[in-house]
């Protein structure tokens, strides 16, 4: 089953705390459902992305070379993690 992955989202210091972050992650998860991709994944803060829906990848049997807590998923099409587990392989491009 392929996947997108959401890169982890920086926002400057100074511009930080003005709802930046939250815009690029919104409009980044609405072109990736626009373009019809069912899933997404991320690795960052856990107390930031799942405002935006994001889930303990964990909890739908979905693994990674990263910790549990910080590897989350995100259904863009209801149902797309029906039977979605095992382990995540990212392209050799990300060196993992």
């Amino acid at each position: 089953m392929d996947a997108v992955c959401l890169a982890p989202v920086a926002v400057a210091p100074p511009h930080q705390r003005r709802g930046v972050g939250s815009q690029l992650i919104g409009r980044g998860i609405d072109e990736m459902r626009g373009l019809g991709e069912r899933l997404v994944i991320v690795v960052g803060h856990p107390g930031y992305y799942p405002r935006f829906g994001f889930e303990r990848a964990q909890a739908h049997g979905l693994t990674s070379p990263f910790p549990d807590d910080v590897f989350m998923v995100l259904e863009l099409t209801p149902g797309a993690l029906r039977g979605a587990a095992g382990a995540v392989r990212y392209p050799a491009a990300f060196g993992i």
